[in-house]
């Protein structure tokens, strides 16, 4: 037996030094492979970082639109809300009661001084008139023969007007020139004295009547010229002068009522509409306009964005930076605003889409579709 166990552990020891031989094969090939292929791609990957890291990135030019700073001359204004109204308009009504016998307008049309709008029926007056009418001839009559006395005579007079008093009262007349709304009354219908019949309103010239606070009233005066716009035709402007302002200040809100007049031939003003009016002060100034939509406004300021060429130390490369300025604004015109600290005439700025910049970031200009600002905008939708 113990013959035969030594060969088995022959076998054995044999077989363990073939499998630890096979073993150290596959390491050495293994690390050698390392050594070929993954230790050459990680210091390449290494210096390709350390390179990356080493120089800053260069972010692509961001697009924006432009505008210049310009120096304008802007004439000092003040504005203010108002309305229109009538130099001239009344609520035609009948001084007698009565039936209506006739309508001589139409809605709408236009009437003269001393037209008669409506006519009451007045049957018992007109008899009445022709009456007095014909004891007013006998009576004239025999004072020419001397038959009766002068106070006769004035009597016969006075009766005789009297009726034609009557009748006249029995006829609407318009007061004044102008153009007539929509009548309140129709034909046959019974009314009573006081009886609303037509509105009369005379449209040329009109009226701007509108508030400004107190201490401006030392530089209104008679005369001024004033512009007004309405929202019902946004695409006119229409000129007027100062003609009145009002001798008290109203003592709850400190403002003053003053009064435009402006020429009205095609009647395109009427009475009750809302307008802007801007009262022109004879001063002239300059000032620093840029487009509203350049500025960005913040609770701690006020800011615009200058663009500036700026030249790359090492490549000598030019390109176009923006920095960050901050400025007071002052007044506002339509599209523009006035700048009245901050900025330099002719300065570039940017003029739209401040919001997404930064200062210091590299920008290119393209003002293809820039919008045009105006001193008088008209949006579409308004």
């Amino acid at each position: 037996m113990h013959d035969v166990a030594k060969p088995v552990k022959a076998m054995s020891q044999k077989r363990e030094s073939d499998w630890l031989g096979k073993l150290i094969i596959v390491i050495i090939a293994g690390g050698a492979l390392f050594l070929i292929v993954v230790v050459p791609i990680g210091l390449i990957k290494f210096f390709q970082v350390r390179k990356m890291m080493s120089s800053p990135t260069q972010m692509p030019p961001t697009t924006v639109s432009s505008a210049v700073v310009k120096e304008e001359d802007w004439a000092p204004m003040l504005s203010a809300i108002g309305s229109v109204s009538a130099v001239q308009g009344a609520v035609v009504s009948t001084e007698l009661g009565g039936v209506v016998e006739q309508i001589n307008f139409q809605n709408g049309g236009e009437a003269k001084k001393g037209d008669v709008l409506v006519r009451l029926a007045a049957r018992a007056e007109d008899a009445d008139l022709q009456l007095a009418r014909q004891d007013l001839e006998r009576t004239r009559d025999l004072a020419v023969r001397k038959v009766i006395s002068k106070a006769e005579l004035d009597a016969a007079e006075s009766k005789f007007k009297q009726k034609e008093g009557a009748v006249a009262k029995k006829e609407v007349r318009a007061p004044f020139d102008g153009q007539l709304g929509i009548r309140q009354v129709n034909v046959g219908q019974m009314i009573n004295a006081g009886q609303q019949v037509v509105q009369l309103t005379a449209l040329d010239p009109v009226y701007v009547d509108f508030a400004l606070p107190e201490q401006f009233l030392s530089q209104l005066g008679n005369g001024l010229e004033v512009d007004v716009r309405v929202d019902a035709l946004p695409d006119h402007d229409f000129k007027g002068k100062l003609t009145a302002v009002n001798s008290m200040v109203d003592s709850v809100t400190r403002n003053v009522t003053a009064q435009a007049t402006l020429e009205n031939p095609e009647h395109t003003l009427r009475p009750g509409m809302f307008a802007k009016a801007q009262v022109v002060l004879p001063a002239k100034g300059k000032a620093l306009v840029i487009p509203g939509s350049a500025v960005s406004y913040a609770p701690f300021g006020d800011s615009v964005y200058v663009i500036e060429k700026k030249k790359d130390e090492k490549t000598g490369k030019e390109s176009q930076v923006i920095r960050q300025q901050f400025v007071r604004v002052g007044e506002s015109r339509g599209d523009f605003v006035s700048v009245t600290q901050g900025l330099k005439g002719g300065e570039t700025i940017v003029s739209t889409g401040v919001f997404k910049l930064r200062n210091g970031m590299t920008v290119t200009i393209n003002n293809d579709l820039a919008p045009k600002p105006q001193l008088k905008p008209n949006p579409v939708d308004s």
